[in-house]
């Protein structure tokens, strides 16, 4: 059991640290489009991201890392356990981040209507810097989870 944590915990948190990396990969080039393109291609991600393969990675990485760091927790997985720990606070890391920042930038752009009459910005940085910013966070806290559930990985075989 504690093998196959791990490696569905390293396999979903490669889910989202690859769709958060693409969002970070992409959305610079959106701060240069005008606001018709901005808030149709943001409202058509918004809604075509929110299938049964996000929500495994994205809620799947939580289970499984947790469930990873419940079954190391016995003295013969304690050398897996720093490991699966960091993973698990990094990955909530890149959760407090989507929560804080990136849903409200994505409801917003839900009410912002039809694209064609919507005026959207960002009250907070109308560049979409902010946006930018925490999906690289978020990028960056998965993939390091990513590398330390790998590391787990190691430690135990």
């Amino acid at each position: 059991m504690r093998v196959f944590a791990l490696v569905a915990a390293t396999i979903t948190t490669g889910l989202t640290s690859g769709l958060f990396y693409t969002y970070a990969s992409v959305t610079p080039g959106l701060r240069t489009a005008d606001n018709l393109a901005v808030v149709q291609v943001m409202q058509r991600l918004n809604v075509a991201v929110l299938n049964g393969w996000y929500l495994l990675g994205f809620v799947g990485t939580l289970v499984f890392t947790g469930v990873a760091v419940v079954l190391h927790l016995p003295s013969d997985g304690h050398r897996v356990l720093p490991a699966a720990v960091g993973a698990l606070v990094c990955y909530t890391g890149s959760l407090v981040a989507t929560r804080a920042v990136n849903l409200p930038l994505s409801q917003a752009l839900a009410e912002a209507g039809d694209p064609g009459r919507a005026r959207y910005s960002d009250p907070f940085d109308p560049s979409g810097a902010r946006r930018v910013r925490w999906s690289a966070a978020r990028a960056l806290l998965s993939t390091v989870a990513l590398g330390l559930l790998c590391w787990a990985l190691v430690m135990h075989c």
